[in-house]
């Protein structure tokens, strides 16, 4: 069965942006000069731009960088660490190229979908078909990495002259458990906490446990959090508020959160093994106060330990 990815986008050009990133998932080792012969330049020649790739850091060259996506979430990583900005103007008869070019690479593009609500940088997601599980790019160590062990390992011999080997290498487990702490605060609790607002924001019909578009663009979003963090393991935990009957609130709780993992696990190729899926019904109101008060019907993302 031939491997297939499907891309959903809000608009044009990010719908062009997404197929550059779905033929990246699919081809994760490719560098910047095999993406410029899967979509040679000649595939968007009325964008008033002269090429369709440059790199991230190359502001100075021809090209006109005002007409590339610039933010960091938006740059393309190839295979040997490169960061590449695609070109962001796209005529419609380019994009219908564009579109029937990528074909040949197992990218499909789906119908354009609603732009309004929703989270607020979900411009396209991709759905893998066929059962297609995209291979796991390579992790380059970035060089803070390196860095911050290199101090490490200066500071233990010192401390190791000084004191004994014994005493010093419980310091040493003290200080590396210290820096994975301070390093996770960081980098992704703030994201998270960002993207389980903007789900909360995608609001489940009334009685039902069906994502809506909106929530799948939201999931889509932690699902590169994920990705990027293969460190994270989440528990999602649906509630609501209490009103009608509470056997009935806890199996919508619990339908809730469980449709979240598997969106995340199915369609964005998230380890099952990750994730847990919990409902708690009314047992456990944000707002004490007032049982049926709104802000009880919510999904919070947890990071398990």
């Amino acid at each position: 069965m031939v491997n297939k990815v499907r891309v959903y986008g809000k608009a044009q050009n990010r719908t062009a942006l997404g197929i550059m990133n779905a033929y990246m998932v699919m081809y994760p080792h490719a560098t910047m000069e095999d993406l410029q012969k899967a979509f040679p330049n000649e595939l968007n020649p009325d964008s008033g731009v002269k090429v369709n790739f440059v790199k991230a850091g190359d502001k100075g060259t021809d090209a006109n960088w005002n007409g590339f996506f610039q933010k960091d979430d938006e740059l393309l990583t190839m295979g040997d660490g490169t960061k590449v900005a695609v070109v962001s103007m796209w005529t419609k008869p380019s994009f219908d190229r564009l579109v029937s070019h990528a074909a040949q690479y197992g990218i499909e593009v789906a119908k354009f979908e609603e732009a309004d609500g929703g989270g607020k940088k979900g411009s396209f997601r991709l759905e893998y078909l066929n059962g297609y599980v995209p291979p796991a790019p390579k992790k380059k160590i970035p060089m803070w990495v390196w860095i911050v062990l290199a101090v490490i390992v200066i500071a233990v011999i010192v401390i190791l002259a000084m004191r004994g080997c014994r005493e010093q290498q419980v310091v040493v487990q003290e200080k590396i458990v210290t820096d994975t702490v301070v390093v996770r605060d960081t980098v992704f609790l703030t994201q998270i906490e960002e993207i389980e607002s903007n789900y909360n924001a995608a609001e489940f019909v009334q009685g039902k446990a069906d994502l809506s578009e909106s929530a799948k663009f939201v999931l889509h979003d932690l699902a590169k959090v994920m990705q990027k963090h293969p460190e994270i393991r989440l528990r999602l935990e649906g509630h609501t508020s209490a009103e009608g009957d509470v056997a009935a609130n806890q199996k919508l709780s619990e339908d809730r959160a469980q449709a979240a993992v598997d969106f995340l696990v199915n369609h964005e190729g998230i380890d099952a093994s990750r994730l847990e899926a919990v409902g708690k019904g009314s047992s456990e109101p944000k707002n004490a106060d007032d049982p049926m008060a709104p802000e009880n019907r919510r999904t919070e993302f947890i990071v398990l330990e």
